[in-house]
């Protein structure tokens, strides 16, 4: 089932939700709707489901207007974050519920229902649960019967709203990984809601970008981590350093350093700012005439393998207008070998870094 998205605007009183959405999503895809709260994504999947109406624009079902279609004519299914499963049913009338409301003529016999909800708790991974109540699961449990439960209709699309909001981070990893695989098995066309990159980049075969109800980009999760469209998605997709600086024929000036900027090589002595990850500035010690930014060590953690560096830069060196605290990412077999000590006087420097003219 593809589902095409044309033109959607949705305004809540004098707020504009969404403006002028468009997205094709392909039969089979799964897709991750990532964004800050209030960006517009829920709104656009309560759309596709048919919880709500745009005000203008229409969705498509594989080519099939769908806009003014009742949800229960829609045949999707819903996983959102807080289970909402039915506390005094077991976990195996949860799972039957949505076939056993179905009208007599479309209904399965009582032998196929139950045919159907073992394979689906097989299908999960909990099985060996389907006499149990709600209460009596944790919460990673409970997520994955609410997702068998919406897939016991066999919906032609499958609506995720920040279905491991609530769950804590390891449940959170366990879950996504399952979720992948339980796709890979059924190919059911899935789009999921969250605000949380490293699910989104994880999980998803393609990752569409709001901000203030526009799409900002979308692509697969390698494109967008390595070519971030505009300033927000290279802000949001992780940890970054915002430098300002100027850009002239194909190279930005911050302070004494110059980094290249081929995409601006036309670029004549213009405002500029630079976004460069922990991970991609050189850190050394600081000896008079050593070009690049002069800063002090504040702190260092080392967690694992890596080295997390908070620097604060020297005023009468740093470029005017950048970010206070500097992060710094090295391998902390490095950290250790170089002795680096708080309050020590370092130089960072960017090995790479994008760059966006002011007011683009």
């Amino acid at each position: 089932m593809s589902i095409e998205i044309r033109n959607v605007n949705k305004h809540f009183g004098s707020f504009q939700a969404l403006r002028d959405v468009n997205l094709d999503i392909a039969s089979g895809e799964l897709l991750a709707l990532l964004g800050p709260s209030g960006c517009g994504k829920t709104t656009l999947l309560r759309i596709i489901a048919g919880l709500e109406t745009p005000d203008t624009g229409s969705i498509h079902f594989s080519g099939e207007d769908t806009t003014d279609v009742h949800v229960r004519e829609r045949n999707v299914g819903f996983v959102f974050q807080h289970y909402a499963l039915f506390r005094h049913m077991s976990v195996f009338e949860n799972v039957a519920f949505g076939l056993r409301v179905k009208p007599r003529g479309e209904r399965p016999s009582e032998a196929q229902i139950k045919q159907k909800v073992t394979d689906l708790l097989k299908l999960v991974q909990l099985d060996w649960l389907a006499d149990r109540y709600p209460s009596q699961l944790s919460g990673g449990q409970r997520q994955r019967i609410a997702l068998a439960r919406a897939l016991a209709v066999e919906p032609q699309v499958l609506l995720l709203d920040e279905p491991f909001g609530a769950l804590d981070a390891k449940v959170r990893k366990e879950l996504r990984r399952w979720l992948r695989r339980l796709h890979d098995e059924l190919h059911v066309t899935s789009i999921f809601v969250t605000h949380d990159q490293e699910e989104a980049l994880e999980v998803a075969d393609r990752v569409v970008l709001m901000n203030q109800g526009v799409v900002e980009q979308s692509g697969s999760p390698q494109d967008v981590w390595d070519h971030p469209a505009s300033p927000f998605v290279y802000g949001f997709l992780g940890d970054v350093n915002l430098f300002h600086g100027r850009a002239h024929e194909g190279l930005l000036h911050l302070g004494d350093v110059a980094i290249d900027s081929p995409e601006h090589a036309e670029t004549q002595n213009a405002q500029a700012f630079a976004y460069v990850r922990p991970h991609d500035l050189d850190v050394q010690r600081y000896t008079p005439g050593t070009s690049g930014i002069v800063a002090t060590l504040s702190r260092a953690i080392v967690v694992g393998p890596i080295a997390r560096l908070e620097l604060l830069p020297v005023e009468n060196n740093q470029p005017a207008g950048h970010d206070p605290l500097i992060e710094a990412q090295i391998p902390a077999q490095q950290f250790r070998a170089s002795g680096f000590k708080d309050g020590e006087t370092l130089v960072v420097s960017p090995r790479k870094a994008r760059v966006f003219l002011q007011g683009h």
